[in-house]
């Protein structure tokens, strides 16, 4: 495992460390935590894209010329 410096506020490293004792953790995990979240939802998000791309590509749908106008859209 590699170590990873950050700056931060004072402020802000006080609020983690009372959110962290909260948690029984320490702020270094929430980090840690946060990370592999954030990893994950990445591959989640690009695992649909791939999904949604084959779908696409299997789709037998068609688009057909447009029989209407834009103002008639509007028409009230």
């Amino acid at each position: 495992m590699k170590n990873l410096t950050l700056r931060i506020d004072e402020k802000k490293l006080s609020a983690a460390r009372r959110i962290a004792v909260e948690c029984s953790t320490s702020v270094n995990a929430l980090v840690r935590e946060y990370l592999d979240h954030l990893i994950q939802q990445e591959s989640r998000c690009e695992s649909a894209r791939r999904d949604l791309v084959a779908l696409c590509g299997e789709s037998k749908a068609e688009i057909g010329a447009a029989t209407w106008r834009r103002e008639s859209l509007y028409n009230r």
